[in-house]
Formats: structure tokens, sequence, C-alpha cells
């Protein structure tokens, strides 16, 4: 079925994003790896070629566009060049709306023109060792020093950690408040006391930096503070719509991908003096695999249309999050299988798709939680 979602401007930046991998990204990419963390020099590639801050107003240097279908198009293509190391999405879907929506004109004119240029490349700091989901758990701390905020705590699984240089970080400014008594402070690199701990050893995404973070008595300046006082509750729940987007659309374009080079190996791959296509099983995988593909891409396309137009609501969020992201890792699992044990060989597509996509159905919100979102909103 062709798509209907894009017109003639978003096909020439696909095109724009792909000569981009082509040219400062794959060429690299293996070394990323190697050294557990891109380039500084391919975020500043990014930024010239106009892929940070698509939606931040032109004045501050960014694209003035907040049409979230492009940002689909980046998904889209870096998770089909298995680019997830430069993580483009975190800092333009996640991080952006914050200091777009959220900060003061002056700083707006302190931060994002080097958000734009990919000199400040940032991170959001929620997760704590003993804190997910459950943003009451939340033991950071922030206390109201007169002209600054002390701040202590730790924060872990936190992408771009070893990069960034903003870091927007969730600490209790109101003890007694819960949730509610949650604020956002933006942290900076060199600030007195702000320690990164090691780049976290994971099973995939080897060329995404992920690390722990220690704020130990870090001053952190009054005019630092982002959004209202107390406020951090509701700014998270009002972004995460977009973060969970973002995800799902990696997903489902992860599954495709799956899909089409599984289709091509099997047509190529003999077994028993034919092609495994020819073979009944095959097909009834392959016709099971393309038709989920399908359905779940309507559902997604229709989802991106509506959150480009800011009708999308938080529930048909959790439902695009957790199905796209399922859905990418049952696909994975069976892709795999179907290339046998070439598949388990990392020097195959799948064999690293399967290990870089399995984090998708638990950051940004674990299938439990989005299936618990979605109950909430039909069962009360």
């Amino acid at each position: 079925m062709e798509r209907q979602l894009f017109d003639a401007e978003h096909d020439a930046f696909r095109e724009t994003v792909r000569t981009f991998l082509a040219k400062e990204v794959l060429p690299h990419y293996e070394q990323w790896e190697k050294d557990g963390v891109v380039s500084r020099e391919a975020w500043l590639a990014a930024g010239r070629q106009g892929l940070l801050g698509l939606a931040v107003p032109e004045e501050y240097g960014g694209g003035g566009n907040p049409d979230f279908r492009y940002a689909a198009v980046l998904a889209e293509e870096f998770t089909r060049a298995g680019a997830a190391g430069l993580a483009v999405g975190l800092h333009n879907d996640i991080i952006g709306p914050y200091l777009t929506g959220l900060a003061t004109d002056e700083q707006k004119r302190r931060w994002l023109p080097g958000f734009c240029s990919g000199e400040t490349i940032t991170a959001i700091a929620m997760t704590e060792p003993g804190a997910g989901s459950d943003l009451q758990g939340i033991r950071t701390t922030a206390e109201d020093k007169g002209d600054h905020w002390l701040l202590n705590g730790s924060k872990t699984f936190i992408s771009n950690g070893i990069l960034a240089d903003l870091v927007i970080v969730v600490a209790k400014t109101t003890p007694e408040g819960g949730a509610h008594g949650l604020s956002l402070l933006v942290v900076e690199r060199g600030m007195t006391g702000f320690e990164r701990g090691r780049n976290l050893d994971k099973i995939g995404q080897k060329a995404q930096d992920t690390a722990e973070l220690f704020f130990n008595d870090v001053r952190v300046p009054k005019e630092n503070l982002l959004g209202e006082l107390d406020g951090a509750f509701v700014h998270l729940m009002t972004n995460l719509a977009q973060e969970r987007m973002g995800i799902a659309v990696a997903g489902i374009a992860a599954a495709e991908y799956l899909l089409e080079i599984t289709t091509a190996y099997v047509k190529e791959r003999e077994a028993f003096g034919r092609p495994l296509a020819k073979l009944q099983h095959i097909r009834f995988e392959i016709a099971e695999m393309a038709t989920e593909c399908a359905v779940t891409r309507s559902f997604l396309d229709r989802c991106i249309a509506d959150h480009s137009a800011g009708t999308l609501d938080a529930v048909h969020a959790s439902m695009a999050k957790w199905w796209a992201t399922e859905l990418q890792k049952r696909v994975a699992d069976r892709c795999l299988q179907l290339h046998g044990g070439y598949g388990y060989m990392t020097e195959y597509r799948v064999a690293k798709a399967f290990t870089d996509g399995r984090i998708q159905t638990i950051y940004g919100g674990t299938t439990e939680i989005m299936k618990e979102i979605i109950g909430r909103s039909l069962l009360g």
C-alpha cells in the first residue's frame, strides 16, 4: 500500500538524510561501536546538514518547522541504517520540546544555538538505580540555597551520558510533594560536583554512550530552573507522548526493514535442493509478518499525522509504542530464526537488529506501563 503521509518536501529531506548517513555515519560506525561512543564531529556534521533542531525557531538556528513527519523520516532512515548510536531522535524529539516549550527567552538564547549546531549535546536524567517509571521514587534532591540549588543524587541508564554538555535533571525540590514535588534543573558540563560514571556495557546499541551520572553538592544557578518550580511531573507527562511516538516509529521501521532483508535472504538461501522461499512454512512466516507490519504501519502513519496536527493523545501514543516495539521484537526473533546459523553472526544485520532493538520495549516506558496507561483510560 502506498503511504499517503509524506509530500515532496519530506521525500527530498529523506534523500538528504540518506546522503548524510552514507557520508558521515556509516563509514565510521564500526569504530564508534568499538569506542562505545560516536565522534563529536558527527554531531557537528548533523548540525551543518540541518538535522538538529528541526522544530527550533529559526532565530536560534533551527529549522523552524514543528511538522513531526520530518522527525519520522529521520527515525525511519537512522533505523534502517542501523545507526542508533548517533541519538539525534533523543536530542530533537525528546529534549528539544523541553527547551523550546519551557525555557525562558534568556535560556533559549543561551542553549538553543549550540543545540542546533551540534556543539551542545543534550541528555535528560530521570532514571535512578532505584526508580524508573515510578517518579515518586526519585531520590535526587535539590535544596534551595537562595541564589542557587544544591543538587545531590545519582542517575543511571542515561543516553548521551558521556557526551552530554547539557543535562536536564529531574530532582526533588519539595520533599513532601511526592511526584508533584519534582522540578527540572539544567546541569551543564564543567559544573563542580557533576561527575560521570562508567560508560555502561550494553548488549546492543554499542555506539550509543549510556552512563551513570553523579551529582555531589552541585551548585545549579537559579536561572537554570527549567519550567515551573515543582512542575516537572506535568512537564514530563506533556512530552512523553512524542518520546513514545519516536520509539514507535523506529519500531515499525525496524520490523519492515528486517522483513525486507529476510524476504531477500529466503529467496536466495537453499535447503534440500531448493530455495527456502519454496517451503510452505517459510511462506507462511513471511505472510504473517508482512500482514502484521502492514496493519501496524497504517495505525502508525495515522498516529504520526495526528501528532503532526497536534491531536494525538497519550493513550494512542502508548498503544503505538507498545504495539510497534513488541512487533519489532517478535519480527527480529523470527527473522533471525529464518537466517539459521548466519542469523547469530554479528556481521549479519539481523543479528545486530536483534540486540540493538531489544531495548525498545523497555525505555520510554515499558510495555507493561503502556498497557497500564491504556487500561486506566478505559476502566478508570
